[in-house]
């Protein structure tokens, strides 16, 4: 191995990195309510596993009191860990996101040492945790960005064995590689697997030294920890639930990457869906590509030849694989970053961080780019109606100011990324700073559009002791049930997510309109009623017994 490389043209403190890495993963974590949809359904689901007392939620998790196999449970039970460690609140179901962010940027700060990279690795920390994108995902209840930090680390530790052959490492790879498992899925161990078939393909020729060189992965006591881990819960599942091998395996491993998966509750898209993605991803530091012109001052031997082949393959290949895939969807981006960023930032290295003129072009690009989006927004009239107001002004003027402050801090960025070779292009992370602002403060002001806390609490103290039921929306207002802390009846459901759950078990969760008519007129009821449904639930026969209604977001609450 070479000896540390010195003389690097930009100085990364590591006290800024983490400074960076908390400041946007955990400011704010819990200050607004959980999110409507996706992370209203991973949030009831850890919350039903304590509350049920039965071993067997456990195995098969249940949403809205209904079996949903949809997904490996690792990410459910950690956040059910943390429901019983610090309470059921926004910032505690948000915490296992945060945790594997903070992890990739402590992942990528050791294998940056470990590839005699430090200052990329601190660089590529940096723009990760930084990114819109990432920044996100961080802060979401969602699976991805714990199948991030499982399949890097697998991925790293496999690197690392394949560059040094120490045993241990593909040990801790194959443990990593179960748990990512466990996270989302057999796309883990496809991702792993092409990337590693790959990566040993093209730095082994002629063929008959790649077939020796696949030898060495099939180390016993890797493969014997691998199963260890993922075998135990496969097993259980199928004993509990007859229909789960099919389901789990077919359904919604084969028939979602063919684009035949029932129902079909995903999005499609183009092959290039996921590259203008990339970028605001990334952003601002994507906007670094532009620099990237010049010549490498890198020498090719070897082991940079090996990195930067590696490095390709560790974010090209699930970039390509999802791309492929006919099921679609913004969050699945967040697996390609780690890499990507580390990728960039070695060669932003490899260019000595740039010469002077280069680093201000980002922030001029985009300065110009603002300017043009605050000219065609001054020339759109405001749309009339309900006007949304985000810190104290109507949207579209927000819109105008949160541009306007962009284009200018993105012009000093440029000029302190030219003048200031200490600060050089560490000077666009105020840009993330203010974008992270802009995104928070709109956020907090859609919160009674994006979530139920308020409605949930208009619930339990306006209206205590009725029966709440939706009407037909569930994943719209699937937050309802994590705060109201039950489960929530459907009348006329037109839900996806419990499609499955539904025909696997007779219930009384989710009821036709008939019968929801055949109740008792002098029940306490409340029907929590979406915009969009008010013309069919007013047509209902059942409706006139009704006499109080109360609005919320785009949302209305009728009460007997």
């Amino acid at each position: 191995m070479r000896s540390a490389r010195q003389g690097t043209a930009l100085f990364v403190p590591l006290w800024l990195v983490w400074l960076t890495a908390f400041g946007f993963v955990l400011i704010g974590l819990g200050s607004f309510g959980i999110l409507d949809n996706n992370e209203g359904l991973y949030a009831e689901i850890p919350r039903e596993m304590l509350a049920s007392h039965d071993w067997r939620h456990w195995i098969i998790p249940h949403l809205n009191g209904l079996p949903y196999m949809e997904k490996p449970p690792l990410l459910y039970w950690l956040t059910a860990l943390s429901f019983a460690l610090f309470g059921e609140s926004e910032w505690a179901a948000r915490a296992v996101p945060a945790i594997s962010s903070l992890s990739c940027v402590a992942m990528l700060l050791w294998f940056g040492r470990a590839v005699y990279r430090p200052q990329a690795g601190r660089l590529a920390a940096l723009m990760f945790v930084s990114g819109i994108g990432v920044s996100a995902m961080s802060r979401v209840l969602m699976f991805d960005m714990l199948l991030t930090a499982l399949l890097t680390a697998a991925l790293m530790c496999a690197y690392r064995y394949a560059s040094e052959g120490r045993v241990r490492f593909v040990r801790w790879s194959y443990a990593f590689l179960a748990l990512a498992l466990l996270a989302k899925g057999f796309v883990a161990p496809a991702l792993f697997g092409l990337i590693i078939v790959g990566f040993t393909l093209v730095m082994h020729r002629p063929v008959k030294n790649s077939l020796r060189a696949f030898g060495k992965w099939f180390e016993p006591r890797a493969l014997l920890i691998f199963f260890a881990i993922a075998v135990p819960w496969h097993l259980a599942a199928s004993l509990t639930e007859p229909i789960f091998a099919w389901f789990y395996f077919i359904n919604e491993h084969v028939l979602r990457f063919l684009g035949q998966r029932e129902p079909h509750d995903y999005y499609a898209g183009a092959w290039w869906y996921y590259l203008p993605r990339m970028a605001i991803y990334l952003f601002p530091w994507s906007f670094l590509l532009l620099c990237l012109a010049s010549p490498s001052q890198r020498e090719a031997d070897r082991e940079e030849v090996g990195l930067q082949r590696f490095l390709w393959l560790a974010w090209l290949v699930p970039l390509a694989f999802h791309s492929i895939s006919s099921a679609k969807a913004n969050y699945y981006l967040v697996v390609v970053m780690p890499f990507a960023a580390f990728h960039l930032a070695v060669a932003i290295e490899n260019r000595g961080f740039l010469p002077a003129l280069r680093k201000a072009a980002p922030g001029l690009l985009i300065a110009i780019l603002m300017v043009l989006l605050c000219i065609a927004g001054a020339m759109r009239a405001e749309e009339p109606g309900r006007t949304l107001m985000i810190a104290g002004l109507p949207s579209h003027r927000f819109l105008l100011w949160a541009c306007g402050g962009m284009a200018a801090l993105a012009f000093a960025s440029a000029i302190a990324a030219w003048r200031a070779t200490r600060i050089g292009v560490l000077a666009y992370l105020v840009l993330a700073i203010w974008t992270g602002i802009a995104l928070s403060l709109a956020l907090a002001a859609m919160e009674p559009l994006a979530s139920t806390r308020q409605l949930a609490a208009y619930l339990q103290h306006e209206l205590p002791g009725r029966t709440v039921y939706l009407y037909r929306n569930f994943e719209e207002k699937s937050s309802l049930p994590f705060y109201l802390k039950k489960t929530v009846a459907v009348i006329d459901t037109r839900s996806n997510d419990l499609f499955w759950g539904n025909r696997l078990r007779s219930n009384d969760i989710l009821i036709s309109a008939d019968q929801f008519a055949r109740r008792p007129a002098d029940q306490p009821v409340a029907v929590v009623v979406m915009d969009k449904q008010l013309k069919d639930f007013r047509a209902a026969g059942f409706f006139s017994r009704f006499t109080r209604e109360k609005r919320i977001g785009e949302t209305t609450v009728f009460s007997n």
